[in-house]
């Protein structure tokens, strides 16, 4: 599905030489509810925790695990500073990217891997005494895909979340009901809605929810060729549609934040789109702001939830590339079939109608039986 690059594989790194220093180990926790599809569960719990502790998911990209992310993440040693718990779902799939292709898995309490990490809320509230208000989620890849979806399909058990490297809830919706299913089209940044059809497609996946939906920080790189950077625009549209705010037009722009060549540009409370000029796939995790968002951070409390549906008035006109309102509707056909498939790009699976042949020196691998690539 999606891949970590040679940038990531540096954070890696770099964060898996400081888990020696951590205060407490991973742990793996098993019958914590109803789990259709099998995802692990893993906690850190730091030697001192709060009382009353928040908790932040923390879900792995492709390729990764529970393991893997827990040593290249720096949300340990986080939960070491601020007493938090965290915890780490792991893929139960092939190639252990996360479903968020299936019908199950975009549907409040239908199932699929969302549903899994779901139900991991009510036992780490019931074992851990956490903060139900303090439920916090983020990701990266695969994991910043599921991040988004669990924001749309669950808005009820999160307060905040921050996405690196994803791409809008529902735009890996399977054409065939494939579950953990790759969708060329929207990986490429060919999917594109209006904010209103994208909050549609949100509110479809909790029919009758009338609540808040959490408040959510979009990164993204502009060299990402794994999710192509047009993502970054379609996943600020789907949330600034939720949130009532105008996508062609935030609030705020501020350059060179949080790091140089960082373009964060503030649409609302609620939403904020973070642009990494030529950073490729995936954002390295911004620990600290993600302390500042979460409201762990004195003076940089998580904004409200928002109910969303309001219209709000900005005050700028100042414009980020990608967001501007396209005229074509959402859609996740198959790639239109070409001669031969590039490197990193679908050339098989159930329901495939593209290329099977894969540009040399590359050969199409079977990942699962929905999704082969070009590797």
């Amino acid at each position: 599905m999606a891949h970590f690059t040679r940038t990531l594989l540096a954070i890696l790194f770099l964060w898996s030489g400081l888990v020696a220093g951590l205060t407490s180990t991973l742990q793996q926790v098993t019958n914590f509810g109803s789990n259709p599809t099998n995802v692990g569960m893993f906690v850190y719990k730091p030697t001192t925790v709060k009382t009353k502790p928040a908790v932040i998911f923390a879900i792995h990209y492709c390729t990764g695990t529970a393991q893997a992310y827990f040593s290249g993440s720096p949300y340990a040693q986080l939960a070491d500073t601020y007493g938090f718990v965290v915890i780490y779902p792991s893929s139960p799939n092939s190639g252990t990217c996360w479903d968020v292709s299936s019908k199950a898995t975009l549907t409040h309490n239908a199932g699929g891997d969302s549903f899994g990490i779901s139900n991991m809320v009510a036992y780490a509230i019931s074992t851990y005494g956490a903060d139900p208000a303090r439920i916090f989620v983020t990701g990266s890849s695969s994991g910043a895909m599921m991040t988004n979806v669990l924001c749309a399909v669950y808005p009820n058990l999160f307060a905040a979340a921050s996405v690196y490297s994803g791409v809008a809830a529902g735009c890996f919706m399977s054409n065939f009901g494939g579950v953990d299913a790759w969708n060329s089209t929207c990986a490429q940044g060919q999917v594109s809605a209006t904010s209103a059809q994208w909050a549609s497609v949100v509110r479809a996946m909790f029919p009758g929810y009338t609540g808040a939906y959490p408040p959510i920080q979009e990164y993204h790189g502009t060299a990402d060729t794994t999710l192509f950077p047009e993502n970054l625009g379609e996943e600020v549209k789907e949330w600034a549609g939720v949130f009532g705010y105008n996508a062609a037009a935030p609030a705020q722009v501020l350059q060179n934040t949080p790091l140089a060549g960082y373009t964060k540009s503030i649409y609302g409370p609620n939403l904020q789109g973070i642009s990494a000029a030529g950073v490729g796939h995936t954002v390295p995790i911004q620990g600290n702001e993600d302390m500042k968002w979460f409201g762990f951070v004195a003076g940089g409390a998580a904004p409200p939830k928002s109910t969303g549906g309001a219209t709000t008035t900005v005050s700028s006109t100042t414009t980020i590339g990608t967001t501007t309102p396209p005229t074509t509707t959402v859609s996740t056909p198959t790639s239109t079939p070409t001669s031969v498939s590039q490197h990193w790009d679908q050339c098989g699976g159930q329901g495939w109608t593209g290329a099977t042949a894969c540009a040399a020196p590359f050969t199409c691998q079977v990942l699962n039986p929905f999704y082969s690539q070009c590797l």
